[in-house]
């Protein structure tokens, strides 16, 4: 049963241990292993597609099952978002052959580290003890700490990943010393152990233990950093813009659909205080208000988008702070929704630099009548991310901020109602805020005129028309659609 249900993850590790060893043969040495990662890929997001339809039409669809002596386990939140995860390596992997990154020598070992993170972000999903908590984060964190820095010669890139490391290093110490607090306290690593027992020692009064409080506050700093939430963000802007826009783009889907169902898992399994609702509900605001208005000034497009994902993180933990279940469910949506959307940006600035050699705004100027493929893709993307319908950014965001609205009705006083009203005010807010640096984007694409320092781009190829265009359609279809999605995100929380 457990081997069954790890089957996905199992496939990861046989593609791993295959790239590994297929390089010791010497007629297989230059061979470039990107189909190889795609099909590996493949059957493991095909595996778990069809866990998820065998799940939904068993008699208890909402059975959860422990793994592996209760480490890890198996319930419809954690099948929905690791196939999230896998098809965004899935897009990655793709996007990779398009733009030619990697090159057949250094192949094995990007689509190595692409896979060993995306297996440690799988199992942040379905982590149920604090050591497996450790374990997939740095299973996670380990591999994307290469990929930041994968680009050979780039002093950039270079810097990048040695901030990545050092930061996350510390971020990993302290989490491990609040897990270590937390376990001693609870005298167990269980998830469903600790959590309660946490719980019952952060309300204000007798029962209140500081060491505890602690513990949940360092346990919170590992996934904050993870997320780049506020104010632990500062690694994410260098970073995304040190890396190949296809390590970015993944780091800044995966890695985030990873952070967010460990948060929302740890939240739900809380079970309270409200206490915490409003200080993730503060941290939420700061971090959307933050990476808005950071990405006003930032001409180098990977930046923008880097700050971008630091106020999309910041909408999703607007959801998280009310610690509860619909709340869950449309962050589980948005997540859905960002993936495409975030993803399909990234994989446009790299389209766009292997035509001009730039990354940076001027490059974009006068797009739509060099490469009208690219503008239009692009112009959805962006107002997707900015959340104008009929597109599935403008779904994930109305369903967040109707968990709000419904949240503040639903309080249990009244301070903390009109809390989670503030809430929703500054989370609309932000979004009339992002819309400066969305649109400029937009601006300089169809009304101004190229550049003369940037030579003509090749021609769109019909790969690259077809990623972009696929996209896009799924956007548009899952914004007009939601029926289908919002009753599996229901399942997924049940």
């Amino acid at each position: 049963m457990d081997v069954g249900l790890f089957s996905p993850e199992l496939a990861l590790i046989l593609g791993i241990v295959g790239m590994l060893l297929i390089r010791l043969v010497r007629a297989c040495d230059r061979v470039h292993l990107a189909a190889a990662a795609l099909v590996v890929v493949g059957v493991a997001f095909t595996l778990a597609c069809v866990q998820i339809v065998e799940a939904r039409n068993s008699s208890d669809c909402a059975k959860t099952i422990p793994l592996f002596t209760g480490m890890l386990v198996s319930d419809p939140f954690s099948l929905y978002v690791r196939a999230v995860i896998l098809l965004a390596s899935l897009l990655t992997v793709a996007l990779t052959i398009l733009t030619g990154i990697p090159d057949r020598e250094d192949s094995s070992d990007l689509y190595t580290l692409l896979l060993g993170a995306t297996l440690g972000m799988m199992l942040m999903t379905e982590a149920n003890h604090l050591l497996m908590v450790f374990i997939a984060v740095e299973m996670a964190s380990l591999p994307s700490y290469a990929m930041a820095g994968f680009l050979k010669g780039r002093r950039g890139g270079s810097e990048a990943a040695l901030k990545y490391v050092v930061f996350g290093a510390a971020a990993s110490g302290v989490m491990l010393y609040g897990i270590s607090l937390l376990a001693g306290m609870a005298g167990s690593g269980s998830l469903a152990v600790v959590l309660p027992h946490a719980a019952g020692h952060l309300q204000p009064g007798p029962n209140f233990d500081l060491a505890t409080a602690v513990g949940v506050a360092f346990l919170f700093v590992g996934l904050a950093f993870k997320l780049a939430a506020v104010p632990f963000h500062f690694w994410c802007p260098d970073v995304f813009e040190g890396a190949a826009a296809e390590v970015a783009g993944f780091l800044s889907v995966a890695s985030k659909a990873a952070a967010i169902a460990l948060t929302a898992r740890v939240l739900l399994m809380l079970k309270g205080p409200e206490a915490i609702g409003v200080v993730i509900g503060i941290v939420a605001a700061v971090t959307a208000t933050l990476g808005n208005l950071a990405a006003f000034s930032q001409n180098n497009l990977k930046r923008m988008l880097a700050y971008s994902t630091i106020a999309h993180a910041g909408y999703m933990l607007l959801a998280l702070a009310t610690l509860r279940r619909d709340a869950a469910a449309a962050v589980l949506f948005y997540l859905a929704a960002y993936v495409l959307m975030n993803l399909g940006a990234f994989a446009v600035v790299a389209f766009v630099r292997n035509q001009t050699r730039s990354e940076d705004l001027d490059a974009f100027r006068g797009l739509s009548t060099r490469s009208p493929v690219l503008a239009v893709a692009f112009t959805v993307f962006l107002l997707s991310l900015l959340g104008l319908p009929p597109l599935a950014g403008f779904a994930g965001k109305f369903q967040v901020f109707a968990s709000l609205w419904s949240a503040s009705r639903d309080a249990s006083h009244a301070n903390l109602g009109i809390f989670y009203a503030a809430l929703l005010g500054i989370g609309a807010l932000n979004t009339a805020i992002s819309a400066y640096y969305y649109l400029r984007v937009v601006r300089v694409m169809i009304l101004e005129d190229a550049t003369e320092d940037h030579t003509p781009p090749r021609p769109t190829t019909i790969g690259v028309a077809f990623y972009v265009v696929g996209l896009s359609l799924a956007l548009l279809a899952l914004g007009i659609l939601w029926n289908p999605l919002t009753s599996l995100t229901a399942w997924a929380v049940s």
